[in-house]
């Protein structure tokens, strides 16, 4: 990490939390914070990205603001978090494009879903686009199967690669995070961040839930992240079912109301729905004190574009035997694809820069 007013910043605020460490037992953070007495700029965006920004330690906090002191570690943390995903980001250029710009990730979306549209309509006659079509291959009579697969596939596989090349260079410039001996493996350090990824332990404030709005208590936002995370995974199942019953059985999408590709996904989307629809919520109603403003925008619209992919979708299922289906298929596609460029220079890339953190972590512990 580059030093930067954040990273200064934050490197005052610990100074005075590995002074009093009355929070050690929040979160994950403050145990890693104790093993160090200094902290170079490397190691401070390793704590921002193990924070997951529960804000327990800004209400438990006597130095929070007004006191002179002024500590507020989310807020700190979540500029340097963004700032770690634009340094390691691959390739550069994209990255400073959608830095804090959620003026940018709208902008995406709607391009490419507008190109998708005019493609469609480009490429395909009237009766295509706003006809009926109903069966096996209803969907690839509006957008060939090969078109769909060449657009989805590329991009997916675009996300993933920028995404995997961005984590080894955190996780390299990080050190990895060996043991205390310097030579503790990866087993069981993997499988303690797998199970603290997948239950959202580190959402727990202390185990009685984060801080959403105010200083009471509550399990909302570890619920939401739940509903949205793995509303986004059963999506994902059933796209991979759907791939294995095109390709293994033979049969062409769209499938039957009560198959296993429509169950998933009707979940998936309702999950995607449901979580990103209260998340933003929260940060509506949410106290502006310990969070970071100015990343606002971008996480707005992020939740939106994850949203109108879960929306469509679902419209998608219900009027897939009727005319309005070769639109809000094309419309559909466009938010897929856009989520998709977007994905490695979001706020929606936290979680493999979490998932991270929480490996080094077990490694340290």
């Amino acid at each position: 990490m580059r030093e930067t007013d954040a990273i200064a910043e934050a490197r005052r605020n610990l100074e005075v939390c590995n002074a009093c460490r009355y929070c050690e037992g929040y979160c994950a953070v403050f145990p890693a914070m104790e093993l160090r007495r200094e902290f170079p700029a490397t190691d401070l965006g390793y704590l921002a990205n193990l924070c997951h920004g529960c804000r327990g330690c800004f209400y438990a906090c006597q130095y929070a603001p007004p006191h002179e002191f002024g500590i507020n570690l989310p807020k700190v943390f979540a500029e340097i978090r963004q700032e770690s995903y634009v340094q390691y980001a691959w390739p550069q250029p994209m990255a400073k494009l959608f830095e804090r710009n959620g003026t940018v990730v709208s902008v995406a979306a709607a391009l490419i879903t507008a190109l998708v549209m005019i493609g469609t309509a480009l490429f395909q006659s009237p009766d295509r686009l706003f006809g009926v079509h109903r069966g096996e291959g209803a969907f690839y009579a509006v957008i060939p199967h090969n078109v769909m697969v060449l657009l989805a596939g590329s991009t997916f596989v675009f996300a993933l690669v920028a995404i995997a090349i961005s984590i080894a260079r955190f996780w390299r410039e990080a050190g990895g995070g060996a043991g205390p001996n310097g030579k503790q493996g990866m087993g069981k350090p993997l499988m303690q961040a797998v199970r603290d990824a997948l239950t959202l332990k580190n959402l727990g404030g202390g185990g009685h839930g984060c801080n959403d709005t105010d200083g009471s208590f509550a399990t909302s936002r570890r619920n939401l992240h739940h509903a949205l995370f793995y509303g986004f995974m059963l999506c994902f199942a059933s796209t991979n079912v759907a791939t294995y019953y095109h390709y293994g059985l033979g049969l062409q999408a769209p499938y039957g109301y009560f198959s296993l590709p429509v169950i998933l996904g009707t979940v998936g989307g309702i999950g995607m729905t449901v979580g990103a629809s209260g998340l933003i919520w929260l940060k509506i109603v949410g106290d502006p004190e310990p969070v970071s403003r100015r990343l606002l925008g971008a996480d707005y619209a992020m939740l939106v574009l994850l949203w109108m992919v879960a929306v469509t979708g679902l419209v998608l299922l219900a009027v897939r035997s009727t005319s309005a289906m070769g639109v809000t298929l094309a419309i559909h596609l466009g938010f897929v694809l856009a989520l998709f460029v977007a994905l490695p220079y979001s706020r929606m890339v936290h979680g493999a820069y979490r998932f991270a953190a929480l490996v080094r972590a077990a490694r340290e512990h």
